[in-house]
């Protein structure tokens, strides 16, 4: 997902998406206000097949 669409989300979401924040920080804040675990790119066996940055998580994470 390209960081656009990122910060669509985190505006919906009200999360900070300045100039300066990383892609992870702000999709791991965008996790926090969906109710889940801030765990993008931190994982090594994610088992959530339906997150919405699960894509984008794995290749973070070089697997994918």
């Amino acid at each position: 997902m390209k960081m656009q669409q990122v910060k669509e989300i985190a505006r919906r979401w009200g999360v900070d998406c300045r100039i300066g924040r990383t892609k992870a920080a702000v999709i791991r804040d965008i996790q926090v206000r969906e109710g889940y675990t801030p765990c993008f790119a931190t994982k090594t066996d994610c088992l959530e097949a339906c997150c919405l940055w699960r894509e984008d998580c794995l290749k973070a994470q070089g697997a994918g």
